[in-house]
């Protein structure tokens, strides 16, 4: 599962561990080292994934995140030294899919590039169904099928239930996944709470322990196969 990926990191150590990690994978790995060279080289050639790190001279990761999500749809992995949910969320808002914060391991980047290029080029079901684990979800139909069982769904638990099983494994904040819905304004980060507890209820064995829809502390919700 080769891609061309997009390395953006100051530290030129750093950017060539990351290369040399991607590079046994298949991938073909093109390496900046600020913001401003990050447009430009994905402008010319655009990525299937950025490995962007936050901190960068002249135009942060930040600001570079939200530009290309305006103009391309490439994965975007966020490498962070900032631990504080505020920077975190900051960047799964702009458009970001993942992060790793820093240190982390080589062994587990690339086994994030490898998950978040496997969800994005899965197969589409004949029928549009997206299936995650025994969960199966048909858009069009408006339907739920939790181990073969119809689940019957608010029109706010369809909307959370779908977003999320489009992106299997990606993590949302409550404000992303406020954007299910066409007025955000009745749709608190408290209201977003309750259409995630009611749907524990109906898709998990043990509401109290979900093991399909997962909390992912100080930063929201991810839906995985259970």
């Amino acid at each position: 599962m080769s891609a061309h990926i997009l390395v953006v990191e100051d530290d030129a150590k750093q950017a060539e561990v990351i290369r040399l990690s991607l590079i046994p994978e298949g991938h073909v790995v093109c390496v900046v080292h600020d913001g401003p060279a990050a447009l430009e080289q994905a402008r010319r050639w655009p990525p299937d994934l950025l490995v962007l790190d936050v901190m960068l001279p002249d135009i942060d990761g930040f600001e570079v995140c939200r530009v290309l999500r305006a103009e391309c749809d490439a994965l975007v992995l966020m490498l962070t030294a900032r631990t504080s949910e505020d920077d975190i969320l900051t960047g799964l808002d702009l458009g970001a899919d993942d992060y790793m914060t820093k240190p982390y391991s080589p062994r587990e980047l690339t086994a994030r590039v490898r998950a978040m290029l496997r969800r994005r080029r899965r197969e589409p079901d004949d029928d549009g169904a997206l299936r995650v684990g025994t969960l199966v979800v048909h858009p069009d139909r408006r339907e739920v099928l939790c181990d073969g069982r119809r689940v019957s769904c608010t029109p706010g638990e369809f909307g959370i239930i779908s977003a999320m099983a489009a992106s299997p494994g990606r993590v949302f904040t409550r404000r992303q996944l406020q954007r299910c819905f066409g007025d955000q304004r009745m749709q608190t980060e408290r209201v977003i709470d309750m259409h995630i507890m009611n749907l524990r209820r109906k898709i998990e064995a043990d509401p109290r322990s979900p093991a399909r829809l997962v909390t992912v502390f100080g930063v929201g919700y991810k839906l995985i196969g259970g």
